[in-house]
């Protein structure tokens, strides 16, 4: 199966449980604001429950717009095959995608298969890894799932939510964002970053990252299903932000939901 990611481009101009304590570092590392994005959803969350969400036509309209800024997204983490992608994606938990990459660029010169990374050695892996939040932990994870990959499934990364779900380290969103952009799945990866903004602008509100992601598989064309999370992240990393959403720059102002918008 091809590797559909892409190097990653330049960050877009703004627009005129566990397995709990193991899966829990699935979605989180540094997060530079965590108490601003976790106010920012926890009011998302809230206001979910009494909200109502955008009508079919106002969702499409809203995609159809991220579609004709940016035909392509890419994610931004760096990554030369399915192993790697999965291992950096491991990696982000709670922490920025820049440092990653940052951790990676060495790692992945060094082990980019599975067999590679188990000779490589947890100790090793720590030592480059060490500027990553968790990195003890992670270090661990990654090692354990590149033996399981190596030992049960021939050194390839699976392309199956179930199965990768059984991989240390490795929950939902991670298990998602593999399928999406190694195997070019029409899945939903929903981080802080969607279920905010999912939620603001009544795009696909729900309680939990779950709901969210079933939201969004009801209510986004199938002909944008492909890139939507991606079109999602970005705008909720670079224009609805947790803190100030940049509302004057945003390309769905007239159609989201949102009460607060930040003035021009």
């Amino acid at each position: 199966m091809p590797f559909h990611q892409k190097p990653p481009p330049s960050p877009p101009v703004p627009p005129a449980a566990t397995n709990s304590r193991r899966r829990a570092v699935d979605g989180a590392a540094q997060n530079p604001r965590p108490r601003g994005r976790a106010i920012a959803n926890a009011e998302a969350a809230a206001a979910a429950a009494t909200r109502r969400a955008l009508t079919p036509e106002e969702v499409e309209e809203a995609f159809r717009r991220f579609h004709a800024r940016e035909p392509e997204p890419q994610g931004e983490l760096e990554a030369v095959n399915a192993f790697t992608l999965l291992v950096a994606v491991v990696l982000s938990a709670q922490a920025t995608d820049a440092s990653v990459n940052k951790a990676t660029r060495r790692l992945f010169e060094l082990a980019d298969t599975p067999a590679k990374m188990v000779a490589l050695g947890e100790e090793s892996v720590r030592d480059l890894i060490r500027t990553i939040g968790f990195f003890n932990t992670k270090a661990r994870n990654v090692i354990r799932l590149s033996e399981a990959l190596v030992a049960d499934h021939g050194g390839e990364v699976p392309a199956s939510r179930e199965v990768l779900e059984t991989l240390p380290g490795v929950g939902r969103k991670t298990a998602n964002v593999v399928l999406n952009v190694a195997f070019g799945q029409p899945v939903m990866a929903v981080d802080t970053h969607i279920f905010r903004v999912c939620n603001r602008t009544g795009i696909a509100p729900g309680k939990d990252p779950l709901a969210v992601e079933l939201g969004l598989e009801a209510v986004v064309p199938a002909s944008y299903a492909l890139h939507a999370h991606h079109w999602l992240i970005l705008h909720g990393r670079y224009v609805c932000k947790a803190l100030k959403p940049d509302c004057p720059a945003c390309l769905i102002r007239d159609i989201c939901l949102y009460e607060k918008k930040t003035p021009a």
